[in-house]
């Protein structure tokens, strides 16, 4: 909490003699390229901001780099002057008035010092991390995969940490789950699908990650295998017993916005972009030949048709009645069609199916949808553009145009 320490200093030394401060907001653990709105304390400060019993009259920052990002501070600064509260920096010594040349200059630079300072620790860390993943083979955190667990790897190299108790840590197998992850990729090579193993795993009731491992998994149903599951262990070059990390990367949208979010969403990165550590760090659960064939199964190199595309005139705009879900395209004896099983893949087991699959063939769709609209008048046309009725066929029916056909 030293820089809370150091900023309040700051700021009780810039209002000194001029006033007193009566409350104080300090986010922890969160980046200043976060919008205020999304940051706890940011957040209750611009709600108290916009309270007329608030108390206060002027916001003290005790440093710009620490509380906004980019133009973060200029896009405040509108919601500060209709509510009668000044911004004050040490930067400027005082008040700050976006009506000076001046201090609209000294913010544009402010910004830019705060983002090429975010963006040289961030391209830091991610050059130290790749370092000690491919060069140390080291464990850099998170939660382990399928069929490992976090075993102690000895007293932390840094001299500084080792003092404070830190220890490193590297993956071992799992007894329980270790096992069951070396049937899969055996399955895998001996020509079984993804959907098939995940059908045989449920079949003999064997438990999901997320259901073996609830205490990290409470956010997931953990009822069964599925397809992804399976398709991830497959994937995860992991078990070869190298280490790997930046296969996942957090995609934001950045924003220098105060009030909108920044949404973050993990995403798998290319493998270009991937640290593979140079020697096996942890014991392997497949060899890595096997690794590779396995990836050489998944991978197709053309169509089961032959490579002769098709052409779907509905994808994305046919919705089942039944379960609500968006129907996929789906060839039926050859003519273009949408299908919709409720939920289920062929990793279900057969007690785990309810509703029958639903298919519909796209010409008789496309013919009854025409044939409504021909039989629509122009008046009649404008007033039902919004919902019309059609006969029952099992799907809902979204037009271009914002044209909505319900079929029940």
């Amino acid at each position: 909490m030293s820089s809370q320490r150091w900023q309040h200093d700051f700021a009780a030394e810039l209002v000194a003699g001029r006033g007193r401060i009566v409350a104080t907001f300090f986010d922890v653990g969160y980046s200043r390229e976060i919008a205020w709105n999304d940051r706890p304390e940011a957040a209750r400060l611009l709600a108290a901001i916009t309270d007329p019993d608030r108390g206060f009259d002027a916001v003290v920052v005790g440093e710009y780099a620490r509380a906004f990002y980019g133009s973060q501070a200029i896009h405040l600064a509108p919601l500060l002057q209709t509510h009668g509260v000044q911004l004050w920096l040490p930067e400027v010594d005082g008040p700050v008035d976006l009506a000076s040349p001046t201090h609209q200059a000294l913010f544009l630079m402010l910004g830019a010092q705060s983002k090429q300072e975010v963006q040289r620790a961030r391209f830091r860390t991610t050059a130290a991390m790749q370092a000690r993943a491919r060069e140390q083979g080291r464990h850099l955190g998170g939660r382990p995969p399928c069929g490992y667990r976090i075993a102690d790897a000895g007293p932390h190299p840094n001299r500084a940490d080792a003092a404070w108790g830190r220890r490193l840590h590297r993956l071992e197998p799992d007894p329980q789950t270790a096992p069951w992850v070396k049937w899969i990729f055996a399955r895998r090579l001996e020509g079984h699908s993804i959907a098939g193993i995940a059908r045989m795993l449920n079949e003999m009731q064997i438990l999901c990650p997320s259901a073996f491992d609830r205490a990290r998994n409470p956010h997931r149903p953990a009822q069964a295998w599925r397809q992804r599951t399976v398709a991830a262990i497959v994937a995860n070059p992991r078990y070869t017993g190298r280490q790997v990390w930046n296969r996942q990367q957090t995609k934001r949208r950045p924003t220098e916005d105060v009030i909108p979010g920044v949404a973050g969403v993990r995403r798998l990165a290319p493998s270009q972009g991937w640290a593979l550590s140079d020697k096996p760090a942890h014991e392997p659960l497949v060899s890595e030949s096997d690794f590779v064939a396995a990836q050489n199964i998944t991978a197709r190199t053309r169509p089961a048709n032959g490579g002769n595309s098709r052409t779907y005139l509905l994808t994305g705009l046919l919705r089942c009645a039944t379960c609500g879900r968006s129907m996929e395209s789906q060839s039926s004896h050859g003519n273009a069609a949408y299908r919709c099983r409720h939920g289920h893949t062929s990793a279900h087991t057969a007690g785990m199916r309810r509703a029958g699959n639903l298919y519909l063939r796209e010409d008789i769709i496309v013919g009854r949808v025409l044939a409504q609209l021909h039989s629509l008048t122009s008046r009649d046309a404008a007033s039902r553009s919004r919902s019309l009725e059609s006969t029952r066929i099992g799907a809902q029916f979204i037009l271009p145009r914002s044209y909505v056909l319900t079929t029940l």
